[in-house]
C-alpha cells in the first residue's frame, strides 16, 4: 500500500484535548487518546481483532446465520457486514469527519434492501461524539438493527487490578439481565432472564461476568454509564459513555483480552426458537420508504479526584 492510499484509509481528528483515528474500513474508531497520549481503546490483537465495530444490519446472530425474506434465505453472519465494508468519506475536517455506506450489488445478494448508513465523528471538548443515521432510499420497508461495539482498555491504566474497576450507571438497574445461549442454540438469545449483577447503580467488574458471553440489559433505565477504577490514584482516567436512540446495552469481554466493550444496541440476537421472516424478528426497526432514524453515543474522558 502506498502512503497516499494509507492516508485515504485513515483520518485523524485532533481538537487539542482529544485525538481520534477513524478507518474507512468499517468506519471504525481505532484510536482515542487524551492530552497525556495514553491510548483508551483496545488495540486489537489475536484475542479479538477489532477496536469499535459498527453492527449493521443485524446485532448478534440469526438462526443458522440465515436472513429469510420473501421465502428466500440469505447468509448473514454475526453482527452483519458493515464492519467489513469500506465506507466512503463525505467530509474530513480537523476535528470531525463523516462517512457513508450504501447498498450495492454485493450487499443486495445477502441483504435485499436499499439502505444508506451515515456515520459522523466529532471531537467536542473532552468528548468524542459518534452519530449514525440509517435511511431508506428504496420503495419497500427497510428492516434493520444497529449497534456499536467500542472496546476500552481494561485495566484503564497498567498496574491497576482488573477487579478494581466498576461501571456506575446513571440510575439503578434492578431488572433481570439476558444471556446468549452457548449450547445447541449458540449465539441466540436465551428465553429466560437472570438476576442482575448490578448492585443499585454499580457493577463491579471481574472476568467471571463474561464467562457466559455478553451481559445484556434489554430494557435499561440508564442512558449513560461511567467506567472507572474508584480506588486508583487521583488523575486516573475515567470514561463516561452516553447514548441516544439505542434501546439495549450489551457488556462484553473475552478471556485473555484486556478490554471491556460497552455496547449500545438497537436490536439483539434472534431469540432461541424464533423461526420467521427477518422483518418479524424482535429488535428490528422498520423504516418506511424515505424515512430516516438517528442514533448517537458520546465518550467523555475525565480524571478521578
Amino acid at each position: 500500500m502506498n502512503p497516499d492510499q494509507h492516508q485515504e484509509d485513515r483520518h485523524e481528528l485532533d481538537n487539542g484535548r482529544l485525538r481520534a483515528v477513524i478507518k474507512a474500513e468499517g468506519a471504525e474508531l481505532c484510536s482515542l487518546r487524551g492530552t497525556d497520549g495514553d491510548e483508551l481503546l483496545w488495540q486489537a490483537g489475536p484475542v479479538w481483532p477489532r477496536h469499535a465495530p459498527v453492527l449493521f444490519p443485524i446485532v448478534g446472530r440469526l438462526k443458522d446465520d440465515a436472513l429469510v425474506h420473501g421465502g428466500a434465505s440469505h447468509r448473514m453472519t454475526q453482527h452483519g457486514f458493515a464492519r467489513d465494508r469500506r465506507f466512503s468519506w463525505i467530509d474530513q475536517g480537523p476535528a470531525s469527519c463523516r462517512l457513508v455506506l450504501e447498498d450495492d450489488g454485493e450487499t443486495r445478494r445477502i441483504y435485499p434492501f436499499a439502505f444508506r448508513l451515515e456515520i459522523a465523528f466529532a471531537l467536542e471538548g473532552d468528548s468524542l461524539v459518534v452519530w449514525h443515521a440509517v435511511s431508506n432510499p428504496g420503495t419497500d420497508d427497510l428492516p434493520a438493527s444497529l449497534g456499536v461495539h467500542p472496546a476500552f482498555r481494561w485495566p484503564l491504566v497498567d498496574g491497576i487490578p482488573r477487579e478494581a474497576h466498576e461501571l456506575e450507571f446513571e440510575t439503578e438497574e434492578p431488572a433481570p439481565v439476558r444471556r446468549i445461549d452457548m449450547g445447541i442454540d449458540k449465539g441466540l438469545l436465551m428465553p429466560e432472564s437472570f438476576p442482575t449483577p448490578v448492585e443499585g447503580r454499580r457493577l463491579r467488574l471481574d472476568d467471571g461476568l463474561f464467562e457466559a458471553d455478553a451481559l445484556i440489559l434489554d430494557q435499561p433505565r440508564s442512558r449513560s454509564v461511567r467506567y472507572s477504577a474508584p480506588a486508583a490514584p487521583a488523575g486516573t482516567p475515567t470514561i463516561t459513555i452516553s447514548w441516544e436512540g439505542f434501546e439495549q446495552l450489551g457488556l462484553w469481554s473475552k478471556p485473555g483480552g484486556d478490554f471491556l466493550c460497552v455496547e449500545p444496541w438497537y436490536g439483539y440476537s434472534s431469540p432461541a426458537g424464533f423461526d420467521a421472516e427477518f422483518s418479524a424478528k424482535p429488535g428490528i426497526m422498520r423504516l418506511a420508504p424515505g424515512a430516516r432514524r438517528e442514533f448517537s453515543y458520546r465518550v467523555t474522558l475525565g480524571r478521578s479526584a
